[in-house]
């Protein structure tokens, strides 16, 4: 019996639907990191045939997310290394406020309307209690970034972003489910506190008192407030995020 996050139709169900399933099992780490992928038992469980689970795990794999080894088949990506997480946020810093300069630039009705919906469910975010607040936040994040990405009509840069930004999002969630999973009091007192300083109301405001700062130039045209806001915002997201990111690093490291 498939749960409720993963209730397929029976009629013919397209790669695209596989995809984003699988996705989200790998976001809500039921494919834990490193983990290995059976194609055949990944068919069952979603009741579907191979051929859109294969299809699906490609397209996983392009997004770093699936890793294919010759002779083993394919395996959950790791997650990123405190290097690659930093490199991630360099990465950030040269696209992003690029996306949101040339967002400002071109910023029409329709676009206007996509930043201020998207806020809406930031202000619906924040009052949500518990994990279901750091996995509402971190959804918003992921779709007010990349809606700006695709509103600098730079489609390269946009797939570029799509690809690396979820790698983000896979550790912003790996820290909320490590506090559901770990075993061993000292350890659980540990990462609950990295939960704790990363994951509260407060610095869920600051993120969406930065984002609305963003969406506000943007929408005035503004493109040079933009793309300072946006440069503000990686270096704040960082300074909020990396602490907790590298702390929970040793404590795995020890465990």
């Amino acid at each position: 019996m498939l749960s409720r996050t993963l209730a397929v139709p029976r009629r013919s169900v397209l790669s695209d639907d596989i995809y984003f399933l699988i996705r989200k099992m790998i976001f809500n780490y039921e494919i834990l990191p490193g983990a290995k992928v059976n194609i055949d038992a990944l068919a069952k469980k979603l009741e579907v045939s191979q051929t859109p689970v294969r299809e699906a795990l490609s397209r996983l794999e392009s997004d770093g997310l699936i890793v294919k080894e010759p002779l083993k088949g394919f395996r959950a990506a790791d997650l990123l290394t405190i290097q690659e997480l930093d490199d991630l946020f360099k990465f950030r810093l040269l696209i992003e406020p690029f996306a949101a300069s040339e967002a400002a630039r071109r910023i029409d009705e329709t676009g206007k309307r996509a930043l201020r919906s998207e806020l809406e469910s930031a202000k619906i975010a924040i009052k949500i209690s518990g994990d279901e607040q750091v996995e509402a936040l971190t959804e918003h994040d992921a779709r007010f970034h990349s809606l700006i990405a695709s509103m600098s009509g730079n489609v390269v840069l946009a797939e570029s972003f799509e690809r690396t930004h979820c790698h983000l999002n896979l550790f912003r969630l790996y820290i909320a489910s490590q506090r559901r999973l770990i075993t061993g009091e000292s350890r659980a007192v540990l990462v609950d506190k990295l939960f704790k300083q990363y994951y509260n109301s407060s610095s869920g405001q600051v993120a969406i008192k930065e984002h609305e700062e963003i969406a506000a130039a943007i929408t005035s045209g503004n493109f040079k407030i933009a793309q300072k806001a946006m440069h503000q915002h990686i270096e704040s997201s960082l300074q909020r995020f990396y602490p907790a990111a590298n702390a929970l690093y040793l404590v795995e490291e020890q465990s």
